[in-house]
């Protein structure tokens, strides 16, 4: 089972791209549940978002506490949350941020960065800082674990208030091809 947790803030989307990844899983024949964590329930407040995909049948519905990935859809959160809470050795950090590698904090046992200047993205895009679809492009092309195609249908089967579908396959078809993955030596200690 490979689980994932996804960080952002009320208002960017973080609980619908769960929904979308998980629905793209399906898509591929893949076993996914997406279990949304709401606390303050407000715009801009740290919210989180777990998802866990498998090839047979899930049937835990907690929190995560141990992620294989997280995905943080914005850049200023690791400042107020601890994003990498028991992330396990060798995992994985599909960052939002415009920063270069060795800006980027990160655990010294971490595999595999990606790093996407989704808010310089969505600027452009949306004209506001809306990451979701951008970061959901970026797992797909750190991790390899969904295609673009499946995502982009799982896109299309959503429903937004706020922006047209698309400019979320722009960018999400953005957050894919400028995304930077680095392959890490993770220095695990026995």
């Amino acid at each position: 089972m490979y689980e994932i947790r996804i960080h952002g803030r009320g208002g960017q989307g973080a609980v619908l791209a769960s929904a979308i990844l998980a629905q793209a899983f399906v898509d591929e024949g893949k076993y996914a549940v997406a279990i949304p964590s709401f606390g303050f329930e407000r715009r801009g407040a740290p919210v989180s978002a777990c998802l866990r995909v498998d090839g047979r049948e899930i049937r835990s519905l907690t929190n995560i506490y141990r992620p294989d990935c997280v995905i943080c859809i914005d850049p200023t959160l690791p400042r107020m949350v601890d994003i990498f809470a028991g992330i396990k050795p060798g995992g994985t950090l599909i960052q939002a941020s415009g920063q270069r590698a060795g800006a980027i904090e990160r655990p010294d046992d971490l595999a595999t960065l990606g790093l996407c200047d989704a808010v310089g993205i969505a600027l452009a895009i949306f004209g506001r800082p809306i990451t979701n679809s951008i970061m959901l492009g970026a797992f797909a092309r750190a991790t390899g674990l969904v295609s673009l195609a499946a995502l982009t249908g799982a896109l299309e089967a959503a429903e937004f208030r706020d922006a047209g579908l698309e400019q979320n396959r722009r960018a999400m078809q953005r957050g894919y091809d400028e995304t930077e993955v680095l392959s890490l030596t993770p220095e695990l200690v026995p």
